[in-house]
């Protein structure tokens, strides 16, 4: 049988483990298939020609011719019905460990190697021991067991869990590097870590299905926002629309009421002119009649016609024709005018309370920047902290209109808006539209600022410190100087320095304005942007027992 073996391994090609087909011999005495050779050389990276056995080098590439002799003897063989035998010989049967490298049909394992977990047969086993790095590996017999379950000391399979040092070792290791410590079988670990692994797997399935509802929900949350934002355009665009509609029947009945009294004016004083036409022909016939007497000659005849005259007072002292003073429609105008003035009155009333919906309406006129605190009042903002976004060393007081910084921690319950590093807090209100709020100070450095919703919450990054950001604007305020802070770029402020600071936004322009509030209002600073969102009122404090409160304005 050994002797049949070995007849086989010399016309079996190394390669594709068959028997040779077009067998060739290279000059070292290796004998292949000529395809599988021609493969090897076509597909080695290093474009060098050598024996895939003996890895002698061939340069240049030798010439491969057919080897008749071996084609015979292979022929011989196959008709001698030795083909079974070679199956039986290389190829794994169903209780063998097969190749792990072989890529057509599997041959049998002899070796199989603990670092590299990976099975060879004895072809592919001489290329593992001709690498001088790999030839160090430790390489035990082939086993069906999973080959990182074996031990690399002692060739056993580890079925043994070492719980002090969580590793897998087998019974040899338990006696020897691991005797006393606390042991259990693999299994029975297993079992138990499936156990942990499926009530985090549980958990984990549950809050899936938590956040998938809430996902849901939220859905269900800008589905009725749009919806109702949809009607709100709507309506708002009927409204503007009748509105529109009032002003232009409006506009004809002004324009009716000015052609009638125009029309009525117009025909009186043609009436007048027509009178004083009829009096100016009798006046002139009249002029006539005494102009004839005037040169008579004859005294008895002169006389005689004088004589039979009318008072000539009535020639000489005429009554003249009362003309009225015409309206020149100035009260039209004055009432075009006030009605126009309580139009705007009443548009700027609403753009106050509701800044979203007029922000457009706003954008019709043309105002200019107030001047004095009572013109800065008309744009007054009533402004709450918002106890779901202070830090936990900040208290709220004064109906969370006044924020003081503490040493302790306060009690406010867990919420992802709140600020888990800085000390600061944002306003339950949005700013859109024109508004103007005061902050009064108490200590040393307290950061008066604005910032989108956006802002990061948790840590001490510059993501979520006000000023430190694109999102952000932070007027640092101390008791000798004041200094701006946004995106990380610091601008010296000069100017008055009071307690009191006033802080004026129109959203639409991009301007966001802070003054120094006292007996006078002095300008401090102004930043000129584009606000992309509703912005957010801030408080950011330093010290201890520094603190900040937003006036009720009167």
């Amino acid at each position: 049988m050994a002797h049949r073996g070995d007849r086989l391994e010399k016309i079996t090609c190394s390669i594709c483990l068959d028997f040779l087909k077009d067998p060739v011999t290279i000059a070292c005495g290796h004998s292949y298939c000529m395809i599988c050779i021609k493969q090897s050389w076509d597909t080695d990276e290093t474009k060098v020609c050598k024996c895939p056995q003996c890895r002698t080098v061939f340069k240049p590439r030798p010439v491969l011719v057919k080897n008749i002799i071996l084609a015979e003897l292979v022929e011989d063989l196959k008709k001698t019905g030795l083909q079974a035998a070679t199956a039986d010989h290389w190829y794994a049967g169903p209780e063998d460990v097969t190749c792990d490298v072989c890529t057509e049909r599997k041959t049998k394992a002899v070796k199989s190697c603990l670092v590299c977990l990976v099975s060879y047969c004895e072809n592919h086993l001489e290329a593992h021991d001709d690498d001088p790095e790999l030839k160090k590996h430790k390489l035990v017999n082939p086993s069906k067991e999973p080959l990182h379950s074996i031990c690399s000391r002692h060739d056993e399979v580890m079925k043994i869990f070492c719980r002090t040092d969580q590793q897998c070792i087998c019974y040899l290791c338990l006696m020897d590097d691991h005797k006393g410590h606390d042991t259990v079988p693999a299994a029975a670990e297993m079992a138990e870590k499936k156990k942990k692994l499926q009530v985090a797997r549980n958990q984990i399935q549950r809050n899936m299905q938590d956040q998938e509802q809430e996902v849901k929900l939220l859905q269900q949350e800008v589905e009725a926002i749009n919806a109702s934002a949809d009607k709100a355009v709507e309506d708002s665009e009927k409204i503007f629309t009748e509105m529109i509609r009032l002003l232009q029947k409006k506009s004809s009945d002004v324009k009716q009421q000015i052609r009638s009294q125009q029309e009525t004016e117009v025909r009186q004083i043609k009436e007048l002119q027509e009178k004083l036409k009829e009096e100016i022909t009798e006046l002139k016939w009249k002029d006539a009649e005494l102009e004839q007497l005037s040169n008579m000659e004859n005294h008895s005849q002169f006389l005689l016609n004088y004589t039979s005259l009318p008072d000539l007072s009535e020639f000489i002292h005429s009554q003249g024709i009362y003309m009225h003073a015409w309206k020149n429609f100035k009260d039209v105008i004055a009432a075009v005018s006030k009605l126009r003035d309580q139009l705007q009155d009443i548009l700027t009333d609403t753009g106050t309370n509701t800044p979203v919906k007029v922000s457009k309406v706003e954008a019709l006129k043309s105002e200019p920047e107030p001047k004095t605190r009572n013109e800065f009042l008309k744009y007054s903002k009533e402004i709450t902290l918002d106890p779901n976004t202070v830090n936990l060393k900040l208290l709220l007081s004064e109906g969370n209109r006044k924020v003081t910084r503490k040493n302790k921690k306060q009690s406010y319950a867990d919420h992802p808006d709140r600020f888990t590093g800085c000390c600061q807090v944002l306003s339950r209100e949005s700013l859109t539209g024109r508004c103007y709020w005061e902050v009064e100070m108490r200590g040393d450095r307290v950061g008066v600022a604005v910032s989108y919703k956006n802002i990061s919450r948790a840590g001490l990054s510059e993501k979520c410190e006000f000023g430190m950001n694109d999102i952000s604007w932070s007027f640092d305020c101390r008791t000798k100087n004041y200094t701006i802070y946004h995106n990380r770029v610091e601008t010296p402020v000069s100017g008055p320095v009071s307690s009191r600071i006033g802080v004026y936004l129109d959203h639409r322009a991009g301007i966001l304005s802070f003054y120094s509030v006292s007996k006078t209002m002095t300008l401090l600073h102004r930043v000129q942007t584009r606000f992309t969102q509703p912005l957010y009122a801030g408080i950011w404090l330093f010290y201890v027992d520094s603190s900040a409160e937003f006036i009720k304005m009167k």
